[in-house]
């Protein structure tokens, strides 16, 4: 299963370690963008201060080397070719479409109606669904 991670997922360290160790056990094949790393990283730095940018940036390069797709590029085309509620998540669908990608993993769902993720064959789900989808699968 392809999964794109959203950036509030990525947010809490233990809920991306978690993330991180079941893609390295191959649980799933995770997906995100150069834009959703700047993110998450933007936003714990600004609220950890104790976090340092070089602390992230290592967390990043090794995030990237978990599988030699994760980091989804050339995604950029297909955000015009569709609407969301939030202007600023088109970036995460635009990277799933061009992924592959079977699942959105966000806390964020309304931002990601099923009714515009069904064309592309992608669903939006919380990270508990998904992580309870993982165990029903094993």
């Amino acid at each position: 299963m392809i999964a794109l991670l959203d950036a509030c997922v990525l947010y809490p360290p233990a809920l991306r370690d978690l993330f991180m160790w079941l893609a390295t056990s191959r649980a799933y094949q995770p997906r995100w963008t150069e834009e959703i790393h700047a993110e998450w990283i933007r936003n714990v730095l600004e609220d950890r201060h104790e976090v340092t940018r070089e602390q992230l940036e290592r967390t990043r390069r090794l995030m990237n080397q978990v599988d030699m797709e994760s980091v989804v590029s050339n995604y950029e085309r297909h955000i015009p070719t569709f609407a969301l509620p939030d202007a600023n998540d088109r970036h995460a669908l635009a990277a799933g479409i061009e992924a592959g990608a079977d699942v959105i993993i966000t806390f964020n769902l309304s931002d990601f109606p099923s009714v515009t993720l069904t064309a592309y064959d992608i669903e939006a789900l919380h990270p508990d669904s998904f992580l309870s989808l993982l165990i029903s699968t094993e």
